[in-house]
């Protein structure tokens, strides 16, 4: 008898146990001193950062009135990441990238600050933010590179699918308190204190960047000057080259690519979304943003939670879902169906573009990680300019529904010819995986 209780014990401990690393397991990159220092000076940060995005947002259309240029303030942010970050991933594989991030993050901060200067004493022209958001793109050409390739140093291959899919929760967090807030003081005070409070948030991002254990890296010891014979050009070349000849890595690029220039841009509408087509004000578009950062934040938890190995099939499948709630958010005029619309925008985008990431970094040698990873970004946020573009340009001549649902079913294109030609990089992605083993 007593040893029949002692075995429903053990068996229930083991079951206690097992549910606790379940929900424990969504969380478990923290559990790495370094990135426990990264990710929460970058929830600061984050927030910071999304209250100045609805606020600069918020600012060019009172200073201007037009769709156009809205898109032309965020293709200026972005024109350098998609014309210089693949040099910057050459510098990422040759610089510490610790020191390499706490000088772009202070230069961010620099420029938000001088943006809070420009509007407290009433100076601001649309010329300066446009200057402003070039400076911001040239600093951001070499910090996401860097980033991106950081992360699997400070937490390793094992854990790196759950700190990517914490690193777009962290994201989304951020994007449901940032522009919620920023809504409601932009109509209380108006957009000023969202600059100084971005300025303030870098704080703790640089003091956390400062305090991280450089022996605790996960990456391989290198000697002085190693890796840095071949010239720029040479490395560029190199990087280039293994994602040509990488069928895993191509498939990835190219419909990540497709789906950031022509869906992964609806920023540039959402604020005539909300004062045009729904009729809701400020506080309206900082909910609008709220609701896709709740979607966004679900996902990324979803995926923290699994932590499961990335897949080209589920990447294509949430680009395909992606494109598809994209265009019923564009054709929608109640407000309450576009928050859920939104929602499950933000829900479909982060299932992608989380393992997309993931996928790409599974399948890239580390002495190449940041040169990938400059092309992944290069894509992912370089085209950004192009994209805006477009979709400000359509608006402009034709509405922010017809430019949204545009951008909707070019990316939903891609994503269903993805699918059709996915098995090369299947079993690409599949030959690494036991090589890497």
């Amino acid at each position: 008898m007593q040893k029949i209780v002692s075995g429903k014990k053990e068996a229930f401990e083991a079951s206690t146990e097992r549910k606790t690393s379940g929900f424990l397991r969504a969380f478990s990159a923290l559990r790495h001193r370094n990135f426990r220092l990264f990710w929460c000076g970058q929830l600061i940060s984050l927030i910071g950062t999304w209250m100045q995005s609805i606020g600069q947002a918020w600012l060019v259309l009172q200073l201007t009135h037009s769709a156009l240029l809205l898109g032309v303030v965020g293709a200026l942010q972005f024109i350098p990441v998609m014309l210089f970050a693949l040099f910057g991933g050459v510098l990422a594989d040759r610089l510490p990238k610790r020191r390499v991030l706490m000088f772009t993050q202070s230069f961010a901060a620099l420029q938000a600050a001088i943006l809070w200067i420009l509007v407290l004493t009433g100076t601001v022209q649309l010329w300066h933010v446009l200057v402003l958001a070039l400076m911001l793109g040239f600093t951001n050409s070499l910090d996401m590179p860097t980033r991106q390739s950081f992360v699997v140093e400070m937490v390793g291959r094992e854990d790196l699918p759950n700190a990517i899919a914490l690193n777009s929760s962290l994201f989304n967090m951020a994007r449901i308190v940032g522009p919620g807030i920023g809504g409601l003081i932009i109509g209380w005070f108006g957009e000023g204190p969202l600059f100084l409070a971005n300025a303030i948030s870098f704080i703790p991002v640089i003091t956390g960047l400062a305090m991280i254990d450089l022996s605790k890296l996960h990456a391989p010891v290198r000697r002085q000057g190693e890796g840095n014979e071949k010239s720029a050009l040479q490395s560029l070349r190199e990087g280039l080259g293994y994602v040509a000849h990488t069928p895993a890595v191509l498939l990835i690029i190219v419909v990540v690519g497709v789906v950031s220039l022509f869906g992964i841009n609806f920023n540039v509408t959402l604020p005539l979304f909300a004062n045009d087509v729904l009729k809701v004000g400020p506080q309206g578009f900082g909910f609008i943003s709220s609701a896709f950062g709740i979607g966004s934040l679900l996902s990324a938890l979803w995926l923290a939670w699994s932590n499961n190995k990335p897949t080209i099939s589920h990447m294509l499948v949430s680009a395909i879902l992606f494109g598809l709630f994209e265009g019923l958010f564009a054709v929608s005029h109640w407000y309450l169906l576009s928050l859920a619309l939104i929602a499950a925008v933000g829900f479909t985008q982060i299932a992608f573009s989380a393992t997309a990431n993931t996928a790409i970094q599974t399948v890239t040698p580390h002495r190449l990680r940041g040169r990938i990873m400059s092309v992944y970004m290069a894509v992912f946020a370089g085209s950004t300019p192009i994209g805006n573009l477009f979709t400000g340009a359509l608006a402009h001549s034709f509405g922010a529904p017809i430019a949204l649902l545009a951008g909707a079913v070019l990316s939903f294109i891609a994503a269903v010819t993805g699918w059709i030609v996915r098995a090369p990089a299947e079993k690409n992605a599949i030959e690494f995986a036991k090589i890497d083993e």
